[in-house]
């Protein structure tokens, strides 16, 4: 049961990344305008959408196939983890009771937490993950 959990967070959080990086090959204005208004404009150059995009789609495919995990599950968390860091407002104040407004609250935004963590959950128990296309093809 555990390895087949395990293969359906690699799935879901790994479909996650394909279709962000999708977002960026296909629609980079649309990725540009959610780096300049959630992200400070770090990574908003066009020139970088399409690296980026093509990027994440290959790694959202190695995390998919359970490939390379030792570098795969680290750049997912690190993707993950610093991207919901970045809208910790959102994430601490969901509902916008305290460190944001009604109108600029998105509690849409509070799903991020959990892909975060779920990241990590694939981190701590990789060992555990049997059903990973690596551990199969180099036992």
């Amino acid at each position: 049961m555990k390895a087949l959990l395990l293969l359906l967070l690699r799935a879901t959080t790994g479909l996650l990344l394909v279709i962000w990086g999708l977002i960026k090959v296909r629609a980079p204005e649309s990725a540009i305008g959610v780096s300049d208004k959630y992200y400070g404009g770090m990574i908003s150059a066009e020139a970088l959408q399409p690296i980026l995009g093509w990027g994440q789609i290959a790694l959202g495919a190695f995390v998919i196939l359970g490939l390379l995990r030792i570098v795969a599950y680290p750049l997912q968390a690190l993707v993950l983890v610093v991207g919901a860091a970045a809208i910790w407002p959102y994430l601490a104040d969901p509902l916008g009771l305290y460190l944001l407004d009604r109108e600029a609250s998105k509690v849409l935004f509070f799903p991020s937490t959990t892909v975060a963590v779920a990241s990590l959950i694939m981190l701590a128990f990789k060992s555990d993950d049997g059903l990973a296309l690596d551990r199969l093809l180099f036992r």
